[in-house]
């Protein structure tokens, strides 16, 4: 189908043909032809790389270009809704009698962030959107358009039942906003349209044809019969896959179980690909090599990452922070670094195609289990998924390396259909905490219309009606001993304590545990260790690392030295590498430290401080309720502690924008330690401070204004 023949806007057909579309991809057609353009609830399950994000751009345009309502874009994870923002962003050029306004919001559970109200395209993560409903916003009467992407992680351990929530909650809203759903294959996607109301759109078609096969044996079976051998090195068969493709003229994209393993085997692969760059390619990433180096602290994985970069080979993980990643995304995006080694947590966020995926093992370390599981065939497909780049490659390959199991491979993965999605709904933690929110946005309601609402929900539709009633049940029971709702007659309504702990985002279960924790704290005391301990001891706190065995007595010593602060007694035992990190973080370790010390980097800590701020956070909003209001200066003391990483006696510096914990710690070595001293000293003085430099000495003293005035 040519753009020119959708019914809309000449000024939308101009705007799409700017951005270099012509024709519409097979399920792009489909879309249309199932009713998009009219108002029609769509899911549409396709491929990785075959448009969807198109199919999108079109629903939004289609509706604003007719009504005056809200577009809600879902995503399930911070960086895919950064990226779809800087995409959608560009809407704003388009005239189409409403002006389009973009707005992103990923954070921040407590604030339902009101000016979002002036945007009409709003891109959103999954639980800003559950807290926005929780909160009762009132533009949610305007949603006229919602679309969920990756609506496959409905049946998501961890991701699903919130999904499953705000879908549940958005179509029975009595303006029946129109939903569009967009989902990797999947074998019930049949029911999951049934369930939302949707028309099915089904295709397989991909831009660039895919291939996969599998090694065994010095030898690759494609599913389509071609067959060839690699050169077997002492590199390994992944790397050798790899390199071979790099000669070839593509990039190759390695996905390992473990982020040793994508650091290993990116180390073992860069000798091999930097023989087939040339000078100039080498002269650019000597560039970027040092821009690593020159922006970020010197960790081992720092200067290994820099190392590689210099030979045209990258690695990607969840300890790199967010700097390293963008710099690795970026280059590999270009085509500079030709090999990328990753955990498979990059498969599930930003989009990094490459001509040959290579699968190191079809095997994860499940925490639950404490064992290597096998991947789901779901998993594997989304691997899969990233080979072929639509701008570069003709074909896109990907490869799994058996280990003498091939032909179980192709049996299993290769032949295999994904699994369906089966709904988590009903899992305990997650129908306390979504019933909760149920009372709190519906006072007096009933437990027949509790019940009522969850057969709504997917897992209401794949459950036997008395298994939902019997697990509600349970949840209302611990609901009610632990006073977050009440009964009164046959109506439920929540107390104050359910409503802070439903708009705090928090499980109804730690929401207890911090307010018992903080009824039994003794006064005139200091207890920041033991605010640490009971924040990284709850469900919420992410990443969580256990001890290694040449941790104990780093935290025995930790225990013995801040014995005076806890809430209550523990052992080594009771730690985490967490709690060791966050206690060495706000006792300004440095990044290096941690990471040579704890195994902690800095892609780690900086999850950590942001999850501990919130949960601090948290925890000084019950200690309110609690009426501990001597609690509170010393829990806002420890939230900005945290999130600069510094000692008590920084907090006053770091109260001027443009002074953070080593400028801070620098300036009190030169004797300035309040905002009056930093009132004092002149500019020319303060600029002669190292770190300093003149222009920052004025910017610091324009920003001092405005705190002290």
């Amino acid at each position: 189908m040519n753009i020119e023949k959708l019914d809309l806007p000449e000024s939308a057909i101009e705007f799409l043909k700017s951005e270099g579309f012509s024709k519409l991809y097979p399920p792009q057609t489909d879309s249309i032809k199932a009713g998009l353009l009219k108002g029609k609830s769509v899911l549409v399950s396709a491929p990785t790389a075959s448009g969807k994000t198109l199919i999108a751009t079109l629903a939004m345009i289609g509706y604003l270009s007719k009504n005056k309502g809200k577009v809600i874009y879902l995503s399930p994870l911070r960086a895919l809704a950064a990226e779809k923002f800087l995409e959608f962003k560009k809407l704003e050029k388009l005239s189409i009698g409403n002006k389009i306004k973009v707005a992103i919001s990923t954070g921040d559970f407590e604030n339902a962030e009101k000016k979002l109200e002036k945007n009409n395209i709003l891109i959103l993560t999954n639980e800003k959107m559950d807290s926005i409903i929780r909160h009762a916003v009132e533009w949610i009467d305007d949603i006229g358009l919602v679309i969920s992407d990756e609506i496959h992680l409905i049946g998501d351990d961890s991701r699903g039942p919130t999904l499953e929530m705000i879908l549940t909650q958005l179509k029975r809203l009595e303006n029946k906003p129109q939903i569009l759903g967009l989902s990797a294959t999947v074998t019930n996607s049949d029911e999951v349209a049934n369930w939302i109301g949707c028309k099915l759109v089904q295709n397989e078609w991909r831009p660039v044809p895919l291939t996969e096969g599998v090694h065994d044996g010095g030898i690759v079976k494609m599913k389509d019969g071609k067959t060839f051998e690699v050169p077997n090195t002492i590199r390994g068969t992944p790397i050798d896959l790899g390199v071979q493709c790099v000669q070839q003229g593509g990039q190759s994209l390695i996905f390992a179980e473990t982020r040793a393993r994508s650091k290993s085997l990116a180390t073992k692969a860069m000798d091999g690909v930097e023989q087939f760059l040339e000078k100039k390619e080498l002269a650019d990433l000597e560039k970027i090599s040092k821009k690593i180096l020159s922006t970020n602290e010197h960790t081992d994985l720092v200067k290994t990452l820099a190392i590689l970069v210099k030979k045209g080979v990258g690695f990607h993980h969840a300890g790199l922070n967010q700097a390293c990643r963008q710099i690795i995304e970026t280059e590999f995006r270009k085509g500079t670094i030709k090999l990328l080694s990753s955990t498979p947590t990059l498969a599930a966020g930003v989009n990094l195609p490459a001509r040959r995926v290579v699968i190191s093992s079809v095997t994860r370390y499940n925490a639950k289990v404490g064992a290597n599981r096998p991947i789901s065939i779901l998993e594997y497909k989304q691997l899969c998924g990233r080979a072929g780049r639509p701008q570069y490659d003709k074909y896109g390959e990907a490869i799994v390396v058996g280990k003498g199991n091939g032909d179980a491979i192709i049996e299993h993965y290769i032949n295999g259909e994904p699994e369906p999605i089966e709904s988590k709904i009903t899992d305990d933690k997650s129908l306390r905490t979504h019933i909760l929110s149920v009372v709190v946005t519906n006072p007096g309601i009933k437990k027949e219309e509790i019940l009522e609402f969850f057969l709504q929900t997917l897992g209401g539709s794949q459950s036997r009606k008395p298994t939902i009633r019997f697990a509600i049940d349970i949840a209302l029971r611990f609901l009610s001993s632990e006073f977050l709702i009440i009964k009164k007659g046959e109506r439920y309504a929540a107390t104050e304590f359910g409503k802070k702990t439903s708009m705090l985002y928090i499980d109804p279960l730690t929401a207890t545990h911090f307010r018992d924790s903080l009824e039994n704290v003794s006064k005139k005391k200091k207890h920041t260790f033991g605010f640490l301990h009971v924040v990284t001891n709850s469900e919420e706190f992410f990443p969580n690392f256990s001890l290694r065995n040449k941790d104990f007595e780093a935290a025995s010593l930790m225990i013995e030295n801040h014995t005076s602060e806890l809430l209550e007694p523990i052992s080594e035992y009771d730690c985490s590498r967490s709690l060791l990190a966050l206690q060495s973080w706000i006792t300004e370790s440095s990044e290096t430290a941690l990471s040579d010390g704890l195994g902690i980097e800095s892609g780690d800590m900086h999850r950590m401080v942001e999850t501990a701020n919130w949960l601090i956070y948290c925890l000084r909003e019950i200690a309110k309720h609690v009426e501990r209001a001597d609690l509170l200066e010393e829990l806002e003391d420890l939230r900005r502690r945290i999130v600069y990483g510094i000692r008590e006696e920084l907090l006053e510096l770091v109260k001027v924008k443009g002074i953070g914990r080593v400028r801070a710690r620098v300036l009190f070595k030169h004797k300035i330690k309040t905002l009056d001293d930093l009132a004092k000293i002149p500019v020319k003085k303060l600029a002669e401070i190292d770190k300093i430099g003149l222009t920052l000495a004025d910017n610091i003293k324009s920003e001092l204004k405005k705190v002290r005035f």
